[in-house]
C-alpha cells in the first residue's frame, strides 16, 4: 500500500455555535499572507475521532442525514468513517489576526487538526 506524509497545520481551538476559532502553527503562519482578499476559503481538517482501522475499513454507509435511504459507497457520502478520515468544508472568512483565523461555518469538532487551506473558488 502506498502511503504519504499528512503535517498538520494547526488545529480547530474553538467551536462556539457557527463560529470557529483556528490557530495556524507559528511556522505555518507565512502562508496566510493575502489570505484575508478571499470572502470563502475551503477547509481541510482530520477526522481525528475517527482516524483508527475500525473506521478506516469503512467502504459503505446509510447516511445519516438520509436514513431512509438506502446504503451506498463511503465516496458518496459525508461520512467521517472513510480511508483517510480528511474533511471538506467551505467556510466565511471572518477574520485574521496574526496566526488566528475566525470562520463561520466550519463543521469540524474542536481539537480537529487542520491540514490545508485554500482560496473557494466558485463559479
Amino acid at each position: 500500500m502506498e502511503t504519504g506524509e499528512v503535517r498538520f497545520i494547526g488545529h480547530v481551538t474553538k467551536v462556539e455555535k457557527d463560529i470557529s476559532t483556528i490557530v495556524i502553527k507559528p511556522e505555518y503562519c507565512e502562508g496566510l499572507d493575502r489570505l484575508e482578499m478571499y470572502k470563502k476559503i475551503s477547509i481541510l481538517y482530520w477526522f481525528h475521532l475517527r482516524d483508527n482501522m475500525e473506521h478506516r475499513r469503512v467502504l459503505t454507509v446509510i447516511p445519516r442525514r438520509h436514513s431512509e435511504t438506502e446504503e451506498r459507497g463511503v465516496f458518496a457520502s459525508h461520512s467521517p468513517s472513510r480511508p483517510n478520515p480528511v474533511g471538506l468544508t467551505v467556510v466565511e472568512l471572518v477574520e485574521i489576526e496574526n496566526c488566528t483565523l475566525i470562520v463561520k461555518g466550519l463543521d469540524a469538532l474542536e481539537e480537529s487538526p487542520v491540514v490545508d487551506i485554500k482560496p473557494y473558488n466558485h463559479g
